[in-house]
């Protein structure tokens, strides 16, 4: 198996119960498909932030739009609500599609934005769905993240893009 998404090549993966195949698009046109929301790779100094909403599951800060939200806008609030930071500089990185194959959504076609966002935190103060955020060098962000069945290629893509080191595959 390939240890990093190729573009456009599906996998199999298996999402909230549900087996999805899904695949890495290049900026700067998205692929077919509803519109998803965006994630961030949250950079501040030399850390990466990771959120969670037990202290258990941790993730990159990220969501659904809001009605006519932009891709960028998205992500500037999710990170916002989702982190209490501040997008001070954001670079899109790709895109990801998800078919649904299997499921009660079988034949939903969803995409979303992903980024690499330089942040200025502010004070922590969850609001919303997160109860958690931490501060981790590179390699332990990416160890600490929940990852579904079948998506590591593609965190491992991420966390390339965002020119981030990502740990040797043999290290998962």
């Amino acid at each position: 198996m390939n240890d990093i998404a190729g573009n456009g090549t599906y996998f199999t993966a298996s999402i909230n119960g549900q087996e999805c195949r899904v695949a890495w698009y290049p900026p700067s046109d998205p692929p077919p498909g509803t519109p998803h929301g965006a994630e961030a790779v949250c950079v501040a100094g030399d850390r990466i932030v990771v959120v969670s909403p037990d202290g258990q599951r941790w993730g990159l800060p990220g969501g659904r739009p809001e009605r006519h939200e932009q891709w960028v806008d998205t992500m500037r609030r999710e990170v916002s609500e989702e982190a209490c930071a501040e997008v001070m500089d954001c670079r899109l990185l790709g895109f990801s599609r998800g078919v649904c194959v299997r499921g009660p959504e079988e034949g939903l076609v969803l995409v979303r934005s992903m980024w690499r966002a330089e942040v200025r935190l502010a004070p922590w103060d969850p609001r919303f769905e997160m109860a958690h955020r931490r501060l981790l060098p590179a390699e332990e962000a990416f160890h600490s993240l929940a990852i579904p069945d079948g998506l590591g290629p593609f965190y491992h893509r991420l966390f390339a893009e965002a020119a981030i080191s990502r740990p040797d595959i043999h290290d998962l």
